[in-house]
Formats: structure tokens, C-alpha cells, sequence
């Protein structure tokens, strides 16, 4: 993996959706029914779960590939929906190296050259230091709740458990790169236990799975994230949060690049 495709923070509300458009000029738009107002609702909801209003974190990354098995731990900083910041702890390797996202604009800063990259949109889809999970996922740099519009496509019993379940469909003029996300959450609770994600031709991609739930910082969350590509037979990253804190009272020094060169 190139240098240049490292990025990002990691605030893994990592797959989430909900949004509808609403038109300023041109034909009137329709009032949502009950099923997609309830739908839009949870699905904000879920889009925000690892964030709040400020967080502080330790994720631990385990990549295991045909060719390499590989551990990395970072600490995670975000703040509003637009701010936030990764520092990896360990392997001594990658120690230091550190991306950062400020409105649209993301840096990764590479402590073994003293260099700072700024990414390019181009950039968001390639693979997160050689994981499964891309640079969009680990920075949300797209919000499907505002990119996306969630239709619920089951409600009940499945599997023994009691499920709400989501198909997103983009936006038409959206920056997006799936064609389809389905996702599935717990009736009681609204917390993520699947998501399927399909291309543009309406082929399976990869799945993510939640599992794990422990309370975390006053929040139940789902401490492990799994994602299994469907090309990859054998492969698959796991995200597992070791430590959060929510509703903190951070400086927006922290996310600058003095901070994001700092080691």
C-alpha cells in the first residue's frame, strides 16, 4: 500500500445512513410516511453512536490477509461531526504516523520523513493501512445519513432476535461509490448487529458485523467490528474499541496540524 493512501481518523459509526432531500425549487416533494420518518430517525441516531458531541478513544485494528497477519492500536479523538484524529500507538513501526479531518480537508502525517500529505477525494476508497475497511469508513469523510435514503425493508423476528432492517438507496446526484446498503439493528435499542454493501452492478461487496456489546463511556456499543470482503475469500479486519469516553471538553487546537505533526 502506497504511503499516500493512508488516512484518516477512525469513528467507526462506521456505516450508517438515513436522509432524505428536501427540494428547493422545482416539482413539490412528497411528505415522507411514517415508516421512512422512523427510519431517517434511528438511522441519525446510529450515525452518531461512536461520536456524540466529542469522544476519546483506544481501537485496536487486526488485519488478517492471505499474506500477513497484522495488529496496530491508535488513539482516537473527534469532536462535532466534522473534526477528528488518529494517532497510531503501536507496532514502533507505524508509532506517530497520524491523520486528521477538518471540514472537507484530511492530512496524514508521516513521522519517518517529517512529511504532511493532504488527500485527494480520489484517495477515500483505498484501503485503510492494508485493513478491509477504506479511507472513507475510518473517517466517515461521506455521511450516509445525508448521502443515503433509508427505506425499512423488515421488521420482526429474525434469527430468534427482534429486527429492524434498512435498504439505503443514494441519492441520485450523491458522491457515493455503493449502489445499495442494507443494514440491520436491534428493535430494542437501535444498535447495528449487520450491513451488507453492494456496487453499482447490485453485487455483494463486502459485510460488516457488530458484535460485543459493553457499556462504554455511559453508552451500550458494539465493542467489535468485523469485515469480511466478498472477493477475498479467508480475509477480514477486525475493529475492536478498547476504550471510549463521550461529551468531552476538547480544544479545537487539538485538531490542527501542529497537533497532527506532534509526536
Amino acid at each position: 500500500m502506497s504511503r499516500a493512501s493512508f488516512s484518516a481518523c477512525i469513528f467507526l459509526a462506521l456505516l450508517v445512513v438515513g436522509g432524505g432531500i428536501l427540494g428547493l425549487t422545482g416539482p413539490a416533494v412528497s411528505a415522507p410516511s411514517q415508516d421512512e420518518q422512523e427510519a431517517r430517525a434511528i438511522l441519525l441516531e446510529i450515525d452518531d453512536l461512536w461520536r456524540a458531541t466529542s469522544s476519546q478513544g483506544m481501537v485496536r485494528m487486526e488485519v488478517k490477509t492471505v499474506n500477513y497477519t497484522r495488529t496496530m492500536r491508535m488513539e482516537i479523538w473527534s469532536k462535532g461531526k466534522d473534526k477528528s484524529l488518529v494517532r497510531i500507538v503501536s507496532p514502533l513501526k507505524e508509532k506517530d504516523t497520524a491523520s486528521l479531518k477538518t471540514g472537507n480537508t484530511m492530512y496524514t502525517y508521516l513521522p519517518k520523513t517529517d512529511r504532511t500529505i493532504r488527500l485527494t477525494s480520489s484517495m477515500m476508497m483505498s484501503s485503510w493501512m492494508g485493513s478491509h475497511f477504506t479511507n472513507d469508513d475510518l473517517v466517515k469523510e461521506s455521511r450516509l445519513a445525508e448521502d443515503y435514503e433509508p427505506r425499512i425493508s423488515f421488521k420482526g423476528k429474525r434469527e430468534g432476535r427482534e429486527i429492524i432492517e434498512f435498504t439505503l438507496q443514494p441519492h441520485p446526484n450523491a458522491a457515493v461509490v455503493w449502489g445499495r446498503i442494507v443494514m440491520t439493528v436491534t428493535t430494542q435499542g437501535h444498535l447495528p448487529l449487520l450491513a451488507t454493501y453492494y456496487d453499482e452492478d447490485n453485487a455483494l461487496a463486502r459485510t460488516i458485523y457488530f458484535s460485543e456489546v459493553k457499556n462504554m463511556g455511559g453508552r451500550l456499543l458494539p465493542a467489535l467490528l468485523k469485515v469480511v470482503p466478498t472477493d477475498k475469500p479467508g480475509e477480514h479486519t477486525e475493529l475492536v474499541y478498547e476504550s471510549m469516553r463521550f461529551d468531552l471538553d476538547l480544544p479545537e487546537s487539538l485538531f490542527s496540524l501542529l497537533e497532527l505533526r506532534r509526536r
